[in-house]
């Protein structure tokens, strides 16, 4: 659980275990049953019928003493047990009153179809918080309002009105899909049951009232009937069961693949209006996911192709892969999608490339190995291929591009008989095919445990995703954040110089300065600094110096700092006349150093996550940064920086010097320490620029905003 310090995980693993009653009961009521298998309190009754649920079925409407050939009753009040669950299908004001009923007699879950609440208006808002109250006084589990519903085909529970059902059942498997949304949640159960890809257990959390997407996501992770979780969000409620889940999934080795959309302004919208969701900042987002070993797909076809190869159970730690083809077209696309994806594929060593070559002379045996169509009038060389490609080039990974061939009732025989052969010999390996056959065809080679795609780049795709599962599944416990003396923040937003002593206390150096509120003060500190120097208008209202004149460069000689102490006033109240004017600020001017951006930003879903970059055109065009949720070690710092795209700038591209990229680690974590610390006042952190010097030199901050929100 690295990372999710403070979040109590042995009480949101209870609230995930608590999700049984909702997820696995043995009876439960049904408010606003319907005798019509068609209406949304009848498709219920009549699936679990069908699927012959196991529990006890209790159909509550006042006007029929049966319902679909079950007892039913007037009133919870009247219900002759207490059921474990129950289903609120009522019209909306009779909804709350209802749920307040099934806790006062002890359900300890309720699924509420009903809408009309904080999807629609503030009025709406209001109700949906009576509604919550109401379970949380009898300490009730709540899902939804305005949910689909949920399925848990295991025990042929079916507390859902969706007419996917229509088509077909979910097929076996081990697959778990939660969603925010039920019409998406069961348009994945329905594209994957097409696909033959099992998803017994679909919960759709609706507004989420009580029960989140990390609850479910938390559930399925400790569930033993689920291997892979298939997750949609449009937007993260509640970021404590959030991570938890996440931090438990990894935990249990359990791949997360998730759909989180919401990442443009006018998606944001939508959800907001749909599910009453924040989208939040789609970059911290996906640096929160990356944290925690998620990966992120972007269709639905992708989410599926990935979870499906994922229930395999073989996630490679360094993935590579190695590609075996009658293709040589097909090696060359399947070479750039791996490129694009950063999946190495190393080339096949020299001494394997030439037995290779003495077996087949116009093979082509670097990596993609391309054996031609040579090896169907000898099936045994594609066994001899595949297992020096293993053998000899250590790959993690396997793909094996055999197209219709593949698919040919006279060579798919021989063909399976030589790969169960070699998987046989390399279990730890995953074997991934690009295979055009009939369906039944198809079973057969997913019978014989491998995975198969017609589209080579999406096999590539979900072989990627394997290894990315497998590093965070290696992931290692960091080195704790270090200690940061806890720093009292003022009553309001600080000037720069008071800024950095707050930042010093922390132990985040800046360049040597001094705050000076008389042009002689300036030139003293600046002689003792020794030139040249900047000078920076010092007011807590002006934030952005640069944008007023507010800043000089370069200055030499204390006659020219006098000069620009006057120019710098007078900048200031031509700009900004009301603002707060304390003098100015005297800074030595470092050279030889390399300019870095560090800074903070208060996420509302996840708190402060910190960020670092070049300076200049590597932010504010090329938008090289790396974000991370805080509070971090100086090792996740380290690998922060080393990510950049821009980092062989800092590693002496040029012939420059390499920078002090330990001191540059070691401000960002601490930076990271004091924002975790500050609290929700800490608005944003800008530290621009940050100069990083030359290796053993330190870094220092040259520029400093520190925002603050208003206090308490």
């Amino acid at each position: 659980m690295h990372g999710v310090a403070g979040h109590g995980g042995g009480a949101l693993s209870s609230r995930f275990s608590s999700l049984d009653s909702m997820l696995r009961p043995r009876s439960i009521a049904v408010l606003g049953a319907s005798n019509d298998p068609t209406r949304i309190g009848g498709r219920p009754i009549s699936y679990m019928l069908s699927q012959k649920f196991a529990g006890t079925i209790m159909p509550v409407n006042p006007n029929r003493t049966e319902v679909q050939g079950l007892p039913a009753y007037a009133s919870v009040a009247d219900l002759p047990s207490v059921p474990d669950a129950a289903i609120v299908a009522v019209p909306a004001e009779l909804a709350v009153q209802a749920v307040d009923n099934l806790g006062a007699r002890g359900v300890r879950s309720a699924i509420v179809f009903t809408a009309g609440f904080a999807e629609m208006d503030g009025a709406g808002s209001l109700a949906q918080s009576r509604m919550l109250a109401a379970a949380r006084r009898h300490g009730m589990r709540l899902l939804g309002p305005n949910c689909l519903g949920l399925f848990n085909a295991h025990i042929g529970f079916y507390p859902i009105f969706s007419s996917s059902f229509e088509n077909g059942w979910p097929p076996p498997g081990r697959i778990g899909i939660a969603s925010q949304s039920g019409a998406y949640g069961t348009h994945m159960f329905a594209t994957a049951r097409n696909r033959n890809i099992g998803t017994p257990i679909c919960v759709t959390t609706g507004n989420e009232g009580d029960v989140t997407v990390g609850d479910v996501i938390g559930w399925l992770a400790e569930d033993p009937d689920t291997d892979v979780i298939a997750a949609y969000a449009e937007g993260i409620r509640e970021a404590d069961s959030f991570l938890a889940a996440l931090a438990v999934a990894r935990a249990a080795r359990k791949p997360v693949v998730m759909m989180k959309v919401g990442t443009s302004a006018l998606g944001a919208h939508a959800a907001q209006s749909h599910t009453a969701s924040i989208a939040g900042n789609d970059a911290v987002t996906n640096a929160v996911l990356a944290e925690f070993g998620v990966v992120r797909a972007r269709t639905t076809e992708e989410m599926l192709d990935i979870a499906t190869t994922a229930t395999r159970r073989i996630y490679p730690v360094r993935n590579t892969l190695g590609v075996i083809t009658i293709s040589g077209g097909a090696g060359v696309l399947i070479s750039d999608a791996a490129e694009a994806l950063g999946l190495p594929m190393p080339e096949m060593p020299p001494d394997a490339q030439a037995r290779l070559k003495a077996m087949v002379p116009f093979a082509a045996p670097r990596n993609p190995v391309d054996c031609t169509a040579q090896a169907f009038n000898d099936m045994s060389l594609i066994g001899r291929f595949t297992d020096s490609m293993i053998e000899d080039g250590g790959y993690t990974s396997v793909l094996g591009f055999f197209t219709q061939v593949g698919g040919a009732d006279s060579i798919a025989p021989r063909l399976r008989e030589q790969m169960n052969a070699s998987k046989a010999r390399h279990p730890d390996r995953l074997f991934v095919l690009s295979v055009v056959a009939p369906p039944v065809r198809i079973r057969e080679y997913e019978a014989d445990g491998f995975t198969v795609f017609e589209d080579p780049t999406r096999a590539t795709v979900a072989i990627h995703a394997m290894g990315q599962f497998g590093e965070a599944f290696a992931h290692l416990p960091g080195l704790p954040p270090p200690a940061v003396p806890a720093v009292e923040l003022p009553p309001a937003t600080p000037s720069e110089a008071a800024a950095k002593r707050m930042l010093a206390q922390a132990g985040i150096p800046a360049a040597p300065e001094a705050a000076c509120a008389t042009p002689d003060a300036a030139a003293e500190a600046a002689e003792r600094m020794g030139f040249p120097v900047v000078l920076k208008v010092l007011s807590p209202d002006i934030i952005h110096k640069s944008e007023i004149g507010g800043v000089i460069l370069d200055v030499h000689g204390a006659g020219a700092v006098r000069a620009g102490f006057a120019t710098l006033l007078h900048r200031a109240a031509a700009a900004t006349p009301s603002a707060r004017i304390e003098g100015v600020l005297v800074a030595k001017q470092l050279r030889g150093g390399i300019e870095c951006i560090l800074g903070i930003q208060r996420d509302p879903v996840f708190g402060p996550v910190a960020m670092v970059g070049l300076g200049g055109i590597f932010v504010e065009v090329l938008r090289d940064v790396a974000l991370h949720r805080c509070p971090f070690g100086p090792d996740v710092a380290e690998r922060m920086v080393r990510s950049l795209r821009a980092v062989p700038v800092l590693l002496g591209a040029r012939g420059r010097p390499p920078v002090d990229i330990a001191a540059i680690s070691a401000m960002l974590s601490r930076l990271s320490v004091f924002a975790h610390q500050a609290g929700p006042r800490l608005r944003s952190v800008d530290l621009n620029p940050v100069l990083a010097m030359p290796n053993g030199e330190g870094a220092y901050v040259a520029d400093a905003v520190i925002e603050l929100g208003e206090a308490a």
